[in-house]
């Protein structure tokens, strides 16, 4: 759904780098590299990029 600000399990702050990896990745760039790239090193930091399924514009046509 929407990326978390803290990482779930080891609690640093990851959110303000989503938009950077998403930005990276489709531009082409291997996954482990731009999170390498982003000091993303801790394995429970890297799966919550890696897992992670953006279902905003899914979400969003659909109205209270």
């Amino acid at each position: 759904m929407i990326i978390p600000i803290r990482c779930i399990s080891c609690g640093k702050p990851i959110g303000h780098l989503y938009e950077k990896y998403k930005k990276q990745i489709k531009e082409g760039k291997d996954a482990k590299q731009v999170l390498d790239g982003l000091g993303l090193e801790r394995m429970c930091c890297r799966s919550v990029f890696l897992t992670h399924v953006d279902m905003i514009p899914k979400i969003g046509v659909f109205k209270k």
